[in-house]
């Protein structure tokens, strides 16, 4: 029985980059975008991903209607919408199985850490989307690169948390989070809508762990946070070091990945000074 969709359902299908076989074509198969150039012309005019290109982030306030989340039968959430009332656990499972955009094409594990109930973090780090060996390990900055910020930040009295995992006491509670919880198919970057619709999970993170300051290490983890500083988004990544930036009235400190200080040793001490100034950021 040939497979029936409407317009709608096929201009998702386009928006997820879903090959449709629909019977009447040359060698009995089409593609969505095929079958339907005029059912999403926004879709079909949306500016292509590239590597050298800026990406704008929508502010959550004015993101389109977000589809729905299929959430566990633990979850409370039935879209993104309600994200900002789900508790750690519940937030966790919903990321869990989370089918809101394409990136979920790419998941082994979701990224998204927790911590415990009424607990916060000190230090909030976002990172780029996760790469390969993150999405094994089901956690921000794993590998050599995890190492190397645990070491970063138990310099600064710092360790990274998680739920059932006890601190020393003084240490400081670091929560290490992507800024997207699926590591993108094959790799790819990942597109603005996608980043948009993952920023509700970044957001209630950040609520629940009431950071007193932010660090944002890479590129689409900057373009969210610095969202509502065009002027700073312009310039070259090294540039917008050294300032103090706000999210939602937190501090953010821009600063180098831990990948790009294990390729160029000598910036090891530019990440120190954005450290310190994160931390005086944060008393202050």
């Amino acid at each position: 029985m040939p497979l029936q969709l409407d317009t709608r359902q096929r201009a998702m299908l386009l928006e997820m980059g879903v090959h449709v076989w629909l019977p009447g074509t040359d060698f009995g198969l089409q593609t969505a975008m095929d079958a339907a150039p005029s059912a999403a012309p926004e879709a079909a005019h949306a500016t292509p991903r590239s590597a050298n290109l800026p990406l704008r982030v929508v502010s959550p306030a004015a993101a389109p209607a977000r589809p729905p989340v299929q959430a566990p039968a633990t979850g409370t959430a039935n879209d993104l919408g309600q994200i900002h009332a789900l508790s750690w656990a519940d937030l966790q499972q919903t990321a869990a199985h989370c089918q809101a955009c394409g990136l979920c094409a790419g998941r082994t594990n979701s990224t998204l850490t927790t911590l415990a109930d009424q607990q916060t973090a000190k230090w909030l780090v976002v990172g780029d989307p996760p790469d390969e060996d993150e999405d094994a390990a089901g956690h921000a900055f794993a590998g050599d690169a995890g190492v190397l910020l645990d070491n970063m930040l138990k310099a600064e009295g710092a360790a990274r948390a998680s739920a059932g995992h006890s601190l020393p006491e003084g240490v400081d509670a670091a929560l290490l989070v992507n800024v997207t919880a699926c590591r993108p198919p094959q790799g790819r970057n990942p597109q603005s809508a996608e980043l948009a619709q993952c920023a509700a999970y970044v957001q209630r993170q950040i609520a629940l762990a009431q950071p007193r300051l932010i660090l944002a290490m890479g590129r689409f983890a900057t373009q969210l946070l610095l969202a509502e500083h065009s002027e700073a988004l312009a310039l070259p990544p090294g540039k917008q070091r050294g300032t103090v930036y706000r999210y939602r009235g937190i501090p953010v400190v821009v600063t180098y990945t831990p990948k790009a200080l294990l390729r160029n040793s000598p910036d090891k001490g530019k990440a120190w000074a954005d450290l310190c100034l994160a931390m005086e950021a944060a008393q202050g």
